[in-house]
């Protein structure tokens, strides 16, 4: 087993699949070298664009965004629009360093759209409910790498990565062969990307964390002040006077512009710092979906720490245990974690040629307060995790935007990938919630701020 890079580390990502060394290079030299469209599944009675907005209010619309960042554009949209952020929904949310194709509405009696620089956008009709998160099958990569060191490691990354999509050995791979050496269907721990956690302050899990165990004080102050080395230096300059003077009224001038959520979260400190309230009203300044991802990344942490203990002891990812949890296909063929079985010795066949049929996914949890374990080895793994951690199912019982249930995810996700040569470049699907950057890791095997 190859260790992974220690930035990926830090956020449970401990290991590659592949043993083979990776191609090198880069992605995103430009923002068109990592393209992006939605699989939509908005599963909504599309009216036309003058239908009335009294019975149809939300104004659907597809946009295609070059290097906008998903709540910037949401901000501007309605800057421009004059109106509330909070009345622009969308299905994923996506990088901003990408050209992105994607599903977008918007609470909005009319139909004319505002011209924003780097972004194409397409009226399609009137709905009575929004877009909302998860209305999308998946999405489409087109994905270059530039500055490769070694493209030819390409083939070799190819067949362990198909030993895994078969739960074979990285080494059994190399007498498989392919019908088309330009495609290949692989597979991968289907761990949360490195986006997930902050690609350049990736502390979004351990502020996660902190709400989890309580500490609305250590979570509103480290999300603030907390910096990082891959930060600018006048960003980290900022932060780092912030945390010695707590100066919560100075602190808005002395953040950077671009911080404008760590800038509403100290502004609301300076109306008054004084118990564990005052800490969850000023995180509470940001926008609900932001406040949800606190949690979710911590539980994402968790989830990427099980996977990779997983990999560490040589389990199945695409074939149970006795004591895994799995999940059946929905109509799409998807993973549907609201349709789940606990399995026992009696089961383990059965569900096996389930699993092999790809009827049914292996998962692990996403840890809240409705989670279930399992039992067994994978049992056993996840509740050293939580161990570790610190946390327990109960904790995630929190007001507001901030508690959750928990769920499950398949812990592998498999595709067909296409390789081109000249430019190296990868063509391949996900369904939604997978990273592309879990499967172009593989191949580069680089520090993730190369990956974008």
């Amino acid at each position: 087993m190859r260790g992974g890079h220690p930035v990926e580390q830090a956020v449970g990502i401990e290991c590659y699949v592949s043993e083979t060394d990776g191609v090198g290079g880069r992605l995103r030299g430009a923002p068109e070298d990592f393209r992006v469209r939605e699989r939509e599944a908005f599963d909504v009675d599309i009216r036309p664009l003058d239908a009335d907005p009294d019975s149809y209010p939300h104004l659907v619309f597809r946009a295609t965004l070059r290097a906008w960042d998903t709540n910037d554009f949401a901000a501007a949209l309605s800057d421009a629009l004059g109106m509330s952020r909070e009345r622009v929904s969308w299905a994923g949310t996506k990088d901003k360093r990408a050209v992105t194709t994607q599903l977008f509405s918007v609470r909005y009696d009319g139909s004319d759209m505002p011209a924003l620089d780097g972004a194409d956008l397409e009226p399609i009709g009137r709905a009575g409910r929004p877009v909302l998160f998860g209305d999308l099958a998946g999405n489409e990569f087109e994905v270059v790498v530039r500055d490769a060191d070694d493209p030819g490691r390409v083939d070799p990354i190819c067949e362990d990565l198909r030993a895994f999509a078969r739960d074979e050995h990285a080494d059994s791979a190399r007498t498989d062969t392919s019908d088309d050496p330009g495609q290949a269907t692989v597979a991968v721990p289907n761990v949360f990307g490195q986006q997930r956690f902050g690609s350049k302050r990736p502390i979004t899990h351990r502020v996660g964390l902190d709400v989890v165990r309580g500490d609305w004080e250590a979570a509103a102050v480290r999300y603030v002040c907390e910096s990082s080395d891959r930060e600018p230096d006048r960003t980290r300059r900022a932060r780092e006077r912030v945390a010695e003077t707590r100066d919560w009224a100075a602190a808005t001038e002395t953040l950077p512009g671009h911080l404008r959520y760590e800038r509403a979260i100290a502004g609301r400190l300076a109306e008054g710092a004084d118990d564990p309230a005052d800490y969850r009203a000023a995180l509470e300044a940001v926008p609900t979906n932001l406040q949800q991802l606190f949690v979710n990344a911590a539980q994402s942490y968790a989830f990427n720490r099980i996977c990779s203990e997983r990999l560490r002891r040589g389990l199945p990812f695409g074939r149970p245990v006795v004591g895994d949890v799995v999940c059946f296909a929905d109509d799409d063929g998807l993973p549907d974690p609201d349709r789940t079985q606990a399995v026992d010795a009696d089961r383990l066949e059965t569900v096996t040629r389930h699993c092999d049929r790809g009827r049914a996914f292996v998962t692990a949890p996403l840890v809240g307060t409705d989670t279930e374990f399992g039992a067994g080895e994978p049992e056993d793994m996840a509740r050293d995790v939580l161990e570790d951690l610190g946390v327990e199912p109960a904790d995630f019982d929190l007001p507001g935007d901030f508690g959750s249930a928990g769920t499950r995810r398949a812990v592998r996700v498999s595709t067909d990938v296409d390789v081109d040569r000249d430019p190296l470049t990868l063509s391949f699907s996900l369904p939604r919630g997978s990273y592309a950057t879990t499967l172009a890791r593989e191949f580069l095997k680089v520090d993730p701020d190369r990956l974008g």
